[in-house]
């Protein structure tokens, strides 16, 4: 059987970390990698132990070797262009960092044209082949929670970090069902300078249609778990029901208390070894079977995209924001007209470090 050729566009970390992926993927083979960074293009020649075409220029390089798989791990305001260069070079499948997109205008663009091609599409929201999310998962759908009621999430990352994560995770605990409303408020100017452009905190409210609420905290203001020790994995995701509850924790395992099994717990911890090649199997499937849909599927993932994009709707213009979102619009920008010079109020001084 033939393998897929794969371009990956991007060789930071995660770039890095998909490459020898798919690399080790029987399905897959990588022959051409792509970075404006030249130390980072040797490096990732050594990683993948063999000698590909490399190149500063994405599209030249897609334009050669027409891979059947183009990845890209940019920043979130590359998503459109480097989404257009894969599906005019006939592309079958794209995969690229979360989030979708940097405003609903862009992700409605990317939608559509994900939408007219025809071409597979897959968002890294892989934390879910962590064994304590999916711990989590298995006690959330066995009924042993009883009527699940509310689902919480916290992360101290800010929102374009981490925010579509933990509704991703959120949205698969409560069956994929989908949301009706959200509202929301922020504080801080100072991470929307950064790379990826954020309130330095925001909370919101989601109404699922299934009467779950959602309840999410992203940034400085969220708590904080001192007893797991990596700060970027101090994010929790609480299913609660009325006979108990349970909670996974990005860096700290898993644990739930139930009527029916008393209090228990589990090990777990973000470990891309493990996490990563189920997320790639999982494009071969989906390529070699159309009825094999990958968990990380575009569509599921602009979801959530449009629920933090709510979020911050309802910052700008005050109240409810309905769901799904009709026409478009630049929310980052808006914030950023929105918010005041107040300096944010943290959490924890364990948040210090990265909100000064």
């Amino acid at each position: 059987m033939s393998k897929y050729n794969v371009v990956v566009a991007g060789m930071g970390k995660r770039g890095k970390h998909h490459a020898a992926a798919f690399e080790n993927n029987a399905a897959f083979e990588v022959t051409g990698i792509c970075d404006l960074d030249e130390s980072r293009l040797n490096d990732g020649k050594e990683l993948l132990g063999k000698d590909l075409e490399t190149s500063t220029d994405a599209a030249a390089l897609i334009g050669s070797l027409k891979p059947d798989v183009f990845c890209f791990c940019t920043m979130p305001d590359l998503r459109e262009p480097f989404i257009k260069l894969g599906i005019e070079n006939g592309v079958k499948l794209i995969a690229f960092e979360k989030p979708v997109a940097d405003s609903s205008e862009a992700g409605m663009r990317v939608r559509e044209l994900v939408k007219g091609s025809g071409v597979k599409a897959v968002v890294s929201h892989q934390h879910r082949y962590g064994e304590h999310y999916t711990k989590v998962k298995e006690i959330a759908a066995s009924g042993t929670l009883g009527n699940i009621h509310t689902i919480y999430a916290s992360t101290p990352g800010w929102m374009m970090h981490m925010v579509t994560h933990m509704i991703d995770y959120m949205r698969w605990y409560n069956g994929e069902a989908e949301a009706e409303w959200v509202m929301a408020q922020a504080a801080g100017r100072g991470k929307l300078t950064d790379r990826h452009p954020s309130p330095d905190y925001i909370a919101g409210l989601i109404q699922f249609a299934n009467g779950v609420r959602g309840i999410v905290e992203t940034g400085a203001g969220a708590p904080n778990i001192p007893e797991v020790q990596k700060w970027w994995g101090r994010n929790r995701i609480r299913v609660m029901g009325d006979k108990g509850f349970a909670e996974v924790l990005t860096n700290g395992g898993w644990r739930s208390v139930t009527a029916d099994g008393g209090a228990q717990s589990g090990e777990g911890a973000m470990n891309y070894e493990q996490d990563m090649p189920p997320y790639i199997q999982d494009m071969a499937n989906w390529l070699n079977d159309n009825s094999k849909i990958h968990p990380c599927n575009f569509d599921s993932a602009y979801k959530g995209f449009e629920i933090a994009m709510a979020f911050c709707r309802s910052v700008v213009e005050g109240g409810q924001i309905a769901l799904p979102l009709t026409s478009g619009a630049d929310e980052i920008n808006a914030l950023r007209d929105k918010l005041t010079d107040k300096p944010v109020l943290l959490a924890s001084p364990d948040h210090l470090e990265e909100f000064k």
